[in-house]
């Protein structure tokens, strides 16, 4: 799995603080981008404990997401806050080599790998007579797993990630999706700090959200974002 910060708004946290604080004042615009970095960051501290986060929609931040499944994005597109630009299977033959994402549980034993990787290679090899024989790729695609890897780039609002986070970081996630929104998380957070000091799993900023379906974990998963790097 590669995750990239392809782009963002410039300086999301000014802009973000700047918005915040229109609601609340009668300044210019320009008087109410003047606020200094450390001023700014107790602000948006502010702000984020409030709940006051429609402000976080006036900034965007582009992914680039490769190897992941196509049962990974088919989770991902859920998000419907957002905008995605897929690899598509129609155009982009698979023919020579198809890249699959295997699940650590199978890969870790043997025989049931090998299967796996048979199934794999029998669907490339389906995929490809199907090709020769004149079938349009779009309908040639339909014999291939989940598993394919595809790519994307996909775009969505701080607001939008925030709440991205507080799902997907969870333990209760399926785990290649974690594992995509930690990546995701820890890109942003090299972006604006400010803004996603403390995003994650909703057990961050208070009881498990899960109720009887929490993982048990809280204390270990607040652990393990407070070192996240």
């Amino acid at each position: 799995m590669l995750v990239q910060l392809l782009t963002h708004t410039p300086e999301p946290e000014k802009v973000v603080a700047a918005a915040a604080r229109l609601c609340y004042s009668a300044s210019t615009i320009d008087r109410l981008l003047e606020q200094g970095p450390k001023e700014r960051e107790t602000f948006l501290a502010k702000i984020l404990s409030l709940g006051h986060l429609s402000v976080l929609e006036h900034v965007a931040f582009t992914f680039g997401i490769e190897g992941i499944s196509r049962a990974c994005s088919h989770q991902l597109v859920r998000h419907r806050i957002a905008s995605y630009s897929q690899q598509s299977q129609r155009y982009v033959s698979l023919k020579d080599r198809l890249e699959a994402v295997i699940p650590a549980t199978i890969a870790e034993q043997p025989e049931l790998a090998k299967r796996f990787q048979g199934l794999l290679d029998e669907a490339q090899r389906v995929y490809g007579e199907l090709l020769d024989a004149g079938i349009p790729a779009e309908d040639a695609r339909f014999v291939l797993p989940n598993a394919a890897e595809t790519k994307l780039v996909m775009t969505m609002n701080a607001r939008e990630l925030l709440h991205f986070f507080s799902l997907r970081c969870c333990r209760r996630a399926q785990w290649e999706i974690r594992a995509l929104a930690v990546e995701m998380l820890l890109a942003a957070r090299r972006a604006a700090p400010a803004l996603f000091v403390d995003a994650g799993p909703g057990c961050l900023r208070g009881a498990c959200p899960e109720g009887a379906m929490t993982c048990g974990a809280a204390t270990a998963v607040r652990r393990e974002f407070q070192n996240l790097s």
